[in-house]
């Protein structure tokens, strides 16, 4: 198991009731499948705000980022940078902002 850290934007660590970083256990790979399943079991009323409950697919208005990479539109099921996985760095949530 790997002690993973995840950084949400503030109306989901709102919506969950958390302040700062979430530090969650996750198995082996290192995918944000795998980490988005430990958030949700961990804090269920997240379920379906990150990724829909049906397809599983990330929602339009969120991004994932890590070492600096937009890791949005890759396969939730790809292996996260090293980094990511040993907890030196975290998994970001960003809400993205439209508009005109």
């Amino acid at each position: 198991m790997h002690s993973v850290r995840v950084a949400l934007p503030y109306h989901l660590r709102n919506l969950a009731r958390v302040e700062g970083e979430v530090t969650l256990e996750v198995a082996s790979p290192v995918t944000v499948r795998r980490i988005l399943d430990a958030l949700e079991a961990r804090y269920p009323v997240l379920a379906g705000t990150i990724r829909d409950h049906d397809t599983q697919q990330r929602r339009p208005f969120l991004r994932f980022f890590a070492c600096e990479e937009d890791l949005s539109l890759d396969s939730p099921d790809d292996a996260l940078p090293a980094a990511v996985a040993e907890g030196r760095e975290p998994l970001l949530v960003i809400g993205a902002i439209a508009g005109g």
